[in-house]
């Protein structure tokens, strides 16, 4: 069963024994989507985060380590992203939880939407080549959905500001957003498979997940992948300075994206490259509903 934000709502407040994650997802003072915010807490409240986690994340961060004196040596030996593919799907099919699976694919769904409505909202950057991505069940990612959405970042921010060089143009404030792009309703994803082996959370799903990502690709198309992690500031100006809301910036905290980070630290920085996705789309879905 997927625990949206029904769980919460009814969940009885113990005054002598408050919950942590009741707390959280009746604070209001980061913009969330309640049932993604209900999905994500409840994740994070699992055993398998609290017990399973700690290990899973000192062992990947080993092998990524061990895997990167490997690909100094044979740096291009590996390049399947087929076979990656298919084996992200079969965890996540069979061993991650219903709501990890959720927050997955509406990372994608959302990424796109954000892309398009800054693509929307910027005077002469309408002949921009999109890739939207919005898969609707687990299936849809062995389409390599991963490392598309690595490079649809990548080549939206080289395109859009090739497109303002050329054509003398800024990103600047817009009176009145676009917001076609930007969808406020339930997304209808296909049912989640709920049995006894979907157990694992998603923080450390994340963790077993990046040293097989680091594995099946090359050197390279890795190193490029945990970069574009660091890139949440820079969608983040972009759309703040649309909507002329540079203090609400402050949830978009991957930060520094011109200096590089140790390959070790990715599953974490793709944990809170999820956050900001969902908080800067839920900044765009209040302000849609506000016009």
């Amino acid at each position: 069963m997927l625990h949206t934000r029904e769980y919460y709502d009814n969940m009885v407040h113990e005054p002598r024994n408050p919950s942590h994650w009741h707390a959280l997802f009746l604070d209001k003072s980061v913009p969330f989507n309640a049932d993604a915010k209900a999905a994500f807490l409840y994740d994070s409240s699992t055993r398998s985060r609290q017990f399973l986690y700690p290990v899973a994340k000192v062992l990947a961060r080993l092998a990524i380590i061990l895997m990167q004196l490997f690909k100094i040596v044979v740096p291009n030996l590996i390049n399947a992203p087929k076979t990656l593919h298919k084996c992200l799907y079969i965890g996540m099919k069979y061993f991650i939880t219903p709501e990890a699976n959720f927050l997955i694919l509406r990372h994608f769904y959302l990424g796109s939407e954000i892309l398009r409505f800054i693509k929307d909202n910027v005077d002469g950057a309408e002949h921009i080549p999109m890739n939207p991505l919005k898969p609707l069940e687990v299936a849809d990612v062995q389409d390599n959905i991963f490392l598309e959405h690595d490079l649809n970042l990548y080549n939206f921010i080289i395109n859009l500001n090739k497109a303002v060089a050329d054509k003398k143009v800024r990103i600047e404030k817009k009176d009145n957003p676009d917001f076609s792009a930007i969808g406020s309703g339930e997304i209808p994803f296909a049912a989640f498979r709920d049995k006894w082996t979907n157990v694992i959370d998603l923080a450390t799903a994340i963790e077993l997940f990046t040293p097989a990502y680091q594995f099946y690709l090359t050197d390279n198309d890795f190193w490029r992948a945990t970069n574009s992690l660091q890139l949440d500031e820079v969608i983040g100006i972009y759309a703040s300075t649309i909507m002329d809301c540079p203090e609400k910036l402050t949830a978009l905290n991957n930060k520094h994206p011109m200096i590089p980070l140790p390959t070790y630290g990715a599953a974490f920085r793709l944990l809170l490259h999820g956050f900001s996705t969902e908080v800067l789309h839920a900044m765009l879905v209040q302000a849609k509903k506000a016009v």
